[in-house]
């Protein structure tokens, strides 16, 4: 007679006789942390499959390797102003007197294996952050993906670019160099011109008079634990919302302002993105290895009483560099205080200014545009000529100000007249922007002149026919229906109406103001031919969600 077992022992036999170890450890694993379901979820996540979208991708893969190689820098940089004699690998510094941070800084470059090279990695991966990371807020600028339910989202990523340059700053100054020493220089000479608390707030940062004791160990805390993680936070809320609220995407046949057309996370956009990821490494490695950046060890340490010639600060700070040499020396007696506008209105006033005018963009072209639903296709920028046209003009004044910071070598390179070149910018810097604006808004209308010509004639097939009288035509190829959809669909909203106003004088004004500012943003249009099927369509594919269209099958 055979002995049996209990019903528990031998439910739990079969079990795991039956069941893979893999399948009952991830069993074991979701019944303790959930994330089945979260995994679930992301497999059937739809990414857009336009290069477009991967620019975002670009500076989360470059913000890794940032974090990556500054943990290995980390190891071996000492944050310290203390002053010591260098006695180190590289020969033409022996027995100059430096600070432990310069010192450290080419211990790292010179004597620990491969820190020149994670370095270079370091400082590249830093100017691919900053770029991808401004062209990728460009293109969500100039395709209209900051709109509803996605302001909050343009917040974060103006804020993430705004930390991107603290962060980039205070990098570039931590080695101490002549260069970045002359970058905090200016950086104190901005901090005194500010009314009022500037001179308090330059002895607070720098820890007492120019150059202080505490400004490069203070510059150390924010760069590798305040910045970075702020940065990752930021990374973290705006990836969740956009996993939340879902990716925008072009137009075509099938994709409307309610639903997602892409590819699915597994496997087709995992393959691309850890694809993108070995690029960009790649890329950056290669660069490292290749190309130098920022040789310290040729600038030497920072002295005070020293200045090196031909300097330039990296392409994200040139543009407050060229601010600051383009502004008047200017200074005004206030109550007993001095105000010195030469650094005050160029570099504390005017990015003020800027990133002020980011931040409430979304809400402003909300105010006079008509209409508040939900938006979820990308406008062509040639369809929105105003936008485009304001995006243009602040490339443009961009462009100026770079230039500008570096006329010290334009002008030596070129035998140039210094005062000649200083006072073209300056008239560059107010006529540039506006006729940048004009210029592409009348392209931006061109365009759509274009894509009205091709709706009613079709594209050009490059054949010639010649006709029985003897005459020469030119045969057109028509649209296919999926061309002519992308041509059409796109939400325009017209300016807004006049309604009579009844209320406070103040009320009234900015009700006028609106309509103003309405009519100019939105006036300017190519009306495009379509049937009256064609545009219950159209009308159909950019209605927001919740909104109820006829559709037309």
């Amino acid at each position: 007679m055979t002995k049996q077992s209990p019903p528990e022992r031998r439910t739990a036999f079969a079990w795991a006789r039956d069941t893979p170890r893999l399948e009952s450890a991830a069993t074991a694993l979701d019944q303790r942390l959930p994330l089945l379901d979260v995994a679930k979820g992301l497999v059937r996540k739809v990414f857009p499959d336009h290069w477009s979208f991967l620019l975002g991708e670009l500076a989360l893969y470059s913000l890794v390797i940032l974090l990556l190689t500054g943990v290995y820098l980390t190891a071996f940089f000492r944050p310290s102003m203390g002053e010591i004699v260098y006695q180190g690998s590289y020969q033409p510094l022996s027995g100059v007197r430096m600070t432990e941070a310069y010192a450290s800084a080419l211990g790292i470059t010179f004597d620990v294996r491969g820190g020149l090279l994670i370095r270079q990695i370091h400082h590249w991966a830093a100017v691919v952050f900053t770029a991808s990371l401004s062209v990728h807020l460009l293109r969500v600028f100039f395709t209209g993906a900051f709109r509803r339910p996605r302001e909050l989202n343009w917040l974060l990523g103006v804020t993430l670019f705004v930390l991107a340059l603290l962060e980039g700053f205070s990098g570039y100054s931590l080695p101490d160099d002549l260069i970045s020493g002359e970058g905090l220089r200016i950086a104190e000479g901005v901090m005194l011109s500010i009314p009022l608390v500037g001179s308090y707030l330059t002895f607070f940062v720098f820890g007492g008079a120019y150059p202080g004791t505490d400004i490069i160990p203070r510059l150390y805390s924010l760069h590798i634990l305040l910045i970075p993680g702020l940065l990752v936070a930021l990374v973290g809320a705006h990836l969740q919302l956009v996993f939340t609220l879902k990716h925008t995407h072009w137009g075509g046949r099938g994709r409307t302002n309610r639903n997602v057309v892409g590819v699915p996370f597994f496997p087709q956009f995992l393959a691309r993105t850890v694809g993108l990821l070995f690029a960009v490494a790649a890329v950056l490695a290669t660069l490292g290895a290749l190309a130098q950046i920022n040789p310290i060890w040729l600038f030497g340490p920072y002295r005070a009483d020293q200045a090196s010639t031909g300097s330039q600060p990296d392409w994200y700070m040139g543009f407050l560099e060229g601010s600051l040499r383009l502004m008047p020396a200017s200074e005004t007696r206030v109550l007993g205080h001095s105000v010195s506008w030469g650094a005050f209105v160029p570099a504390v006033l005017l990015p003020g200014v800027i990133f002020t005018g980011l931040y409430l963009y979304p809400f402003a072209e909300r105010w006079i545009t008509r209409g508040r639903g939900e938006h979820h296709l990308c406008d062509r920028p040639r369809n929105q000529p105003t936008r485009t046209g304001l995006g243009v003009a602040g490339i443009a004044l961009y462009g100026v100000l770079l230039v500008a910071g570096g006329d010290d070598v334009i002008v030596y390179s070129f035998g140039l007249s210094v005062n000649a070149f200083v006072w073209t910018f300056r008239v560059l810097f107010f006529v540039l922007p506006p006729l940048c604006f004009l210029l592409t808004k009348r392209i931006c209308l061109a365009l759509q002149a274009h894509d009205r010509e091709r709706l009613l004639a079709g594209d050009e097939s490059g054949d010639v026919a010649q006709s029985v009288e003897g005459g020469y035509t030119e045969r057109h190829r028509a649209l296919t229906a999926d061309q002519r959809y992308v041509l059409l669909a796109r939400d325009v909203p017209a300016p807004l109406d006049a309604p009579p106003v009844q209320g406070p004088r103040l009320l009234r004004l900015l009700v006028r103001v609106r309509i103003a500012l309405s009519r100019w943003f939105h006036q300017d249009q190519v009306e495009l031919p379509a049937t009256e099927q064609q545009r219950r369509a159209i009308a159909a594919a950019v209605a927001p969600p919740g909104h109820q269209q006829e559709e037309d099958v």
